[in-house]
């Protein structure tokens, strides 16, 4: 079958293909995340339990795929990134509830759905990149320093509407309400040096070029930038920057997760689980951890030496579903206070 289809362009094929997958040792997925970090994962599940898996890999289009082929769907299981991703699909009614001893002991309450949903498989942090030549450490801790008119003119990040800042928006919104979130992303805005723009690696390029000192970035883009290869020039923006966990004295730093679930219109059901159990378990926690620079969600698990490197860091305790609810009003907050404009709008 398939090991490395491009896009949902070519799924067409999939589901042509997924009569002989109802096989008792297929598992058919799909998958936003991207090969590299799958083929060793998928590999190794393989490998242990004699489970072949047929995966169409996908960055987007995933959810309006799933909703319009329903009961008739050839997937099995859907990986993908990001609370707001996952918390759509189950609102959207094309997951299933899975009760699984082994995923609640390997998977932290606030990181799975209440009614067994979803479930997360690895963890990254929202963090401040800060400037290392620029910014004395212990100067910027706080997700809150970032609305500090001392940083006006000073912080950069990416839009306001991306999956991941809506989802650190909708964790203020949790702990300070709506009202408290409004002043605060007001505040951030008033500081920005410039219109939000590109991704987490270019808010690392725009400290090191001395466009702002201040900005958000996920964990595992450090770990990136320092072994790219390809690109030389990333490792000096990372050099450039440190990486500051926030809040550490009080609600700890908010992190989002790359998760798993059991489509409703699975056929091959209980291979699904085991992929997902596996996925939790100690190997694949390793390969994720050493191949994505991620965290381990299974408590206890090994983190990569550079991953090691960074420091430990206290999380953020409230259950990312309840984060998730409040997405929703974080993409209109964003709207309302015209973040992406940028500053002086």
């Amino acid at each position: 079958m398939f090991r490395s289809l491009a896009a949902f362009a070519v799924a067409a094929t999939f589901a042509a293909a997924a009569a002989p997958a109802l096989a008792a040792q297929e598992v058919n997925l799909y998958s936003y995340r991207q090969p590299f970090l799958m083929k060793p994962l998928l590999d190794a599940f393989t490998g242990k339990t004699g489970i072949n898996v047929n995966v169409v890999y996908a960055k987007k289009g995933m959810l309006e795929r799933l909703k319009a082929e329903g009961a008739n769907s050839p997937a099995d299981a859907v990986l993908t990134v990001d609370i707001g991703r996952l918390h759509d699909m189950a609102e959207a009614g094309i997951l299933q509830a899975i009760n699984s001893p082994a995923l609640e002991r390997s998977v932290p309450a606030q990181f799975r759905h209440p009614d067994g949903l979803w479930f997360g498989l690895s963890l990254r942090g929202r963090v401040l990149y800060v400037s290392r030549d620029r910014v004395a450490p212990g100067a910027v801790s706080t997700y809150e320093d970032l609305a500090d008119p001392a940083l006006r003119g000073r912080v950069c990040t990416r839009s306001g509407k991306h999956v991941y800042s809506v989802s650190l928006i909708a964790s203020v919104i949790a702990h300070r309400g709506i009202d408290g979130a409004r002043v605060w992303l007001e505040g951030v805005k008033a500081n920005l040096a410039r219109k939000p723009q590109g991704n987490d690696r270019a808010q690392a390029k725009a400290i090191h070029q001395g466009v702002c000192d201040v900005a958000l970035g996920n964990t595992y883009y450090m770990g990136k930038m320092v072994t790219n290869e390809k690109e030389p020039a990333q490792r000096q923006w990372a050099e450039a920057i440190r990486l500051v966990f926030p809040n550490q004295s009080d609600r700890g730093a908010h992190v989002n997760i790359s998760g798993g679930a059991v489509t409703k219109a699975a056929k091959n059901r209980a291979n699904a689980i085991r992929l997902l159990e596996f996925l939790t378990g100690d190997d694949a926690q390793r390969i994720y951890a050493e191949t994505n620079f991620e965290y381990p969600v299974k408590p206890g698990a090994a983190v990569s030496p550079l991953v090691a490197s960074w420091g430990r860091f206290d999380a953020d305790r409230i259950p990312l579903a309840e984060v998730a609810r409040h997405r929703a009003a974080a993409s209109r907050l964003v709207d309302e206070v015209g973040f992406d404009v940028g500053p002086g709008s």
